[in-house]
């Protein structure tokens, strides 16, 4: 009580002498606490103005009596966020975000009733977040990623009950997400990636009807999915990726009709792709690799006419692959290799005129490539090596493309190198069998050519 009681003396006193309002004496009061200090703001931040309002990064409200909002982003600035922050009572926003800030976030920041948006993120700030925060009323905006807190979300996050965005990724958070955050009825964007949360997602999350953006990859989250059995119908990103889940991807994900990315890799995820994935149409980008996914890609993945970058590789996904992927006009990455995949290559997708990168080594796929390929204007990448594929290399190949990187190695292919193979070509890896009728084991003239040769496709054996 002594030490505010000397505080409001020297303020009264400052204010006496230069007549700087009662706003302006808390942000003097504040700079206090910073260590370094752009020589702009040092100097424009004035004791004898009568109002901050000029001052760099202040903004005032229409009567010019109060300071509304602080925006000293990128600033270069050092310190600690002092409790001087709460004594502008007016505050509508604080945009301190890309500095050097250190120390805590002040919890005499919950005393902020107006504030609606607090950005923080890109400083260097350690310690909780301070459970206040979480009872401003018409908080839209909290940015505290990229940061070093610690400690748990605090349990009555549910209490912000206009939260539109919510990012707190990157930082050192532990302890399990709460259940209340399911009471976020306003939350569109939930971003926690890149930090130590653990247990298991809420299901909480599926009475989040508004939100469209949701990532918690990178943590150590366990159990079973429990999405897709509520309102995520305005979902558009579902990122669940480097986690520790169990059991299978839920069928009930194709409610999420809005979804345009959805990436579970590297989940601990088992059992079979859902054919009900075929519904979502909207689906550009999906990412299921590095699981242990069994069964059959299914079909209905062709349906899926909007996507453009299918990765289902590293998994134990078998038998064919579906020709009805053919139907994906507009895919560009189609990544199946380490796999158990059998059968022959459908000719349906050597018509995708789209297809830039195609990997699929390390399975058990046979049968020749035909001369379509050839007609694949976009395609630079194509690694097909450790399979059973046969026959000669489509002589054309390369005349309407440009290829950096050409691997079938660990083939049964013979016959000539095409010659116009490598006009743009890095890497080219062939194998003991390829290209064995080459007479004296002469390489075309544009193959000496290349860059760069890995490995020149003969038999090193004799």
């Amino acid at each position: 009580m002594r030490i505010l009681l000397n505080f409001l003396l020297l303020s009264f006193a400052a204010f006496s002498v230069s007549g700087l309002s009662s706003d302006g004496i808390s942000l003097l009061s504040l700079m206090r606490h910073w260590t370094s200090v752009p020589p702009s703001i040092k100097s424009n931040w004035s004791a004898s103005d009568s109002t901050p309002c000029s001052w760099i990064g202040v903004t005032c409200g229409n009567n010019h009596n109060f300071v509304v909002a602080l925006n000293l982003s990128n600033c270069q600035i050092s310190g600690q966020l002092g409790p001087e922050l709460a004594q502008l009572r007016h505050l509508t926003s604080i945009d301190f975000s890309t500095n050097d800030f250190t120390g805590s976030i002040p919890s005499e920041l919950g005393n902020l009733q107006n504030m609606r948006v607090l950005s923080l993120f890109s400083n260097s700030l350690t310690g909780a977040i301070p459970e206040l925060l979480f009872r401003i009323p018409h908080l839209d905006t909290l940015w505290l990623n990229q940061n070093n807190l610690s400690g748990s979300i605090p349990s009555n996050v549910g209490n912000m009950s206009e939260i539109t965005y919510l990012y707190l990724y990157s930082n050192q958070l532990s302890g399990a997400i709460p259940s209340s955050i399911g009471n976020c009825s306003t939350l569109a964007e939930l971003i926690l990636t890149d930090n130590e949360l653990s247990g298991a997602l809420p299901g909480s999350l599926n009475n989040l009807g508004n939100l469209v953006y949701l990532d918690v990859s990178s943590n150590s989250l366990e159990g079973n999915i429990p999405l897709g059995l509520g309102g995520c119908k305005q979902m558009d990103t579902l990122v669940l990726s480097f986690n520790q889940f169990t059991g299978c991807i839920p069928p009930e994900l194709s409610n999420c009709s809005s979804l345009t990315l959805l990436s579970a890799v590297h989940c601990g995820l088992t059992g079979p792709i859902p054919p009900s994935f075929g519904l979502l149409t909207k689906l550009e980008v999906l990412y299921l690799s590095e699981n242990s996914l069994s069964g059959a890609i299914p079909p209905e993945i062709g349906k899926c006419k909007s996507l453009s970058d299918l990765q289902l590789y590293d998994n134990q996904l078998e038998g064919e692959i579906p020709s009805q992927l053919g139907f994906l006009s507009g895919l560009k990455n189609l990544f199946l290799f380490v796999n158990r995949l059998t059968g022959e290559i459908p000719l349906s997708l050597w018509k995708i005129q789209s297809l830039e990168n195609f990997l699929a080594y390390n399975n058990n796929l046979s049968g020749e490539l035909p001369p379509e390929i050839t007609e694949l204007t976009q395609l630079r990448n194509i690694s097909l090596f450790n399979n059973q594929l046969s026959g000669v290399i489509p002589q054309s190949l390369g005349v309407n493309c440009n290829l950096t990187l050409v691997d079938f190695s660990n083939n049964s292919f013979v016959g000539q190198i095409p010659p116009n193979l490598c006009r743009s070509l890095m890497f080219l890896i062939g194998g003991p069998r390829f290209f064995v009728k080459l007479a004296e084991r002469k390489l075309p003239k544009k193959v000496i050519k290349l860059r760069r040769m890995v490995a020149d496709a003969l038999d090193r054996r004799n």
